[in-house]
C-alpha cells in the first residue's frame, strides 16, 4: 500500500478533490481517484468523503493506493512478423491495433502474450512480469518495429543505449495541414497532462526533455507525409509534438481529430538501428508502413493532382 499525505493548498480551494489529486504527479487518473474515494482509501481530516468533495484550504489529505493485482501472462499462439531473431533479442514488426503489454482492459492478445508463446517464456525480467522482454514501447494504434530482449544482459545493454539517445529511430506519419518549412525540429519538454492523466502535453512542470526532427516528404492539399527522427523517446512524443505545432497526426483521436476508417493515428515506426548488446555489431532494420497507410497516401496523392 502506497500512502500519500498531503495538505490541500489555498490556491486549490473550491476545486473538487478528485480533480486536484489527478493533477498531482501521483500517476493517478481522475477516474482512479474516484475509485479510491469510493473504496474509502482517500481521507480528508481523517474521514472518508464523497466523490464531489471540495476540501477547505489546509485540510489534511491522505491517499492510500493499494498494490496492483498480479496478472498471470498467458502465452498465446498469435502470429508475429519477426524481422530478426537470435539468442539474445528479436526485432518484431508490431501491427496497428495490438497492445504491447497487458494492462487494464487488455489482459490478453497483446504482443507480450504472443512473445511468451514464441519465446517459450524466455524473455528478460527487468521490467517485471507484466512487461517481460519489453525494452521500449509504441502505442496500440502505432505500427512498426520494436526490439525485445530475451535476457537481462541484453536488456540492460539496450536500455543504456536508449538512455544515451544512441538508438536510430525513424517514423513516418501523415499530418494535418500545410507546413511552412520542409524540415524542422521540435524541442519542447513533455509531461503528464494536468487534468487528463492518460494524456501527455508540452509543459515545463514535471516534464522531460523531448526532441523530434521532421522532414516533409510530400505536401498534399490538406495533409502532409512526414519522416521523423527521435532524439528522445517520451510517451506519445511525436503525437504530442505535432499537435503542439498545429499539425496533429491524421486520425489521432486523442491529440487531433478521429477520422473514419483510420482506427487511430497514421503513424508507423519504419526504421530502428542499434548496437547489438552482446556482439557489438551495429544492426539496422526497416519496414514499410502497412497497406492502409500506403493506400491513404495514394488517395491523397491522387486528390492533390
Amino acid at each position: 500500500m502506497t500512502r500519500h499525505e498531503l495538505i490541500f493548498p489555498a490556491e486549490a480551494e473550491g476545486t473538487r478533490l478528485d480533480k486536484w489529486a489527478a493533477s498531482l504527479d501521483l500517476g493517478l487518473t481522475r477516474c482512479a481517484v474516484q475509485g479510491l474515494i469510493a473504496a474509502e482509501h482517500v481521507l480528508v481530516d481523517g474521514k472518508p468523503v464523497p466523490k464531489n468533495c471540495r476540501p477547505k484550504a489546509g485540510a489534511a489529505i491522505v491517499i492510500e493506493v493499494p498494490p496492483p493485482e498480479e496478472i498471470e501472462i498467458i502465452p498465446q499462439d498469435i502470429p508475429l512478423d519477426i524481422v530478426y531473431e537470435d539468442d539474445d533479442l528479436l526485432v518484431v514488426n508490431k501491427p496497428k491495433g495490438m497492445v504491447v503489454h497487458p494492462a487494464a482492459g487488455n489482459y490478453d492478445e497483446t504482443l507480450v502474450n504472443a512473445l511468451m508463446f514464441h519465446c517459450k517464456g524466455s524473455l528478460s525480467g527487468i521490467n517485471g512480469v507484466i512487461r517481460p522482454g519489453i525494452v521500449h514501447r509504441i502505442d496500440k494504434n502505432t505500427s512498426g518495429l520494436l526490439i525485445v530482449a530475451k535476457n537481462d544482459t541484453a536488456h540492460q545493454g539496450l536500455a543504456e543505449q536508449i538512455k544515451a539517445h544512441s538508438f536510430t529511430r525513424e517514423y513516418e506519419a501523415i499530418a494535418v495541414g500545410r507546413f511552412r518549412d520542409e524540415t524542422g525540429t521540435i524541442n519542447a519538454p513533455i509531461g503528464r497532462h494536468p487534468v487528463d492523466r492518460k494524456k501527455m502535453c508540452v509543459t515545463d512542470r514535471n516534464s522531460k526533455e523531448a526532441v523530434t526532427h521532421y522532414t516533409v516528404m510530400k505536401q498534399f492539399r490538406e495533409t502532409a507525409y512526414l519522416r521523423l527522427q527521435l532524439e528522445t523517446g517520451r510517451t506519445h512524443q511525436i503525437r504530442v509534438h505535432l499537435s503542439y505545432i498545429g499539425h496533429p497526426i491524421y486520425g489521432d483521436d486523442i491529440y487531433g481529430k478521429a477520422v473514419k476508417g483510420t482506427q487511430g493515428q497514421c503513424l508507423h515506426a519504419r526504421k530502428i538501428g542499434f548496437v547489438h548488446p552482446i556482439t557489438g555489431e551495429y544492426l539496422e532494420f526497416e519496414r514499410e508502413a502497412p497497406a492502409y497507410f500506403q493506400k491513404l497516401l495514394q488517395r491523397m496523392e491522387n486528390e492533390h493532382v
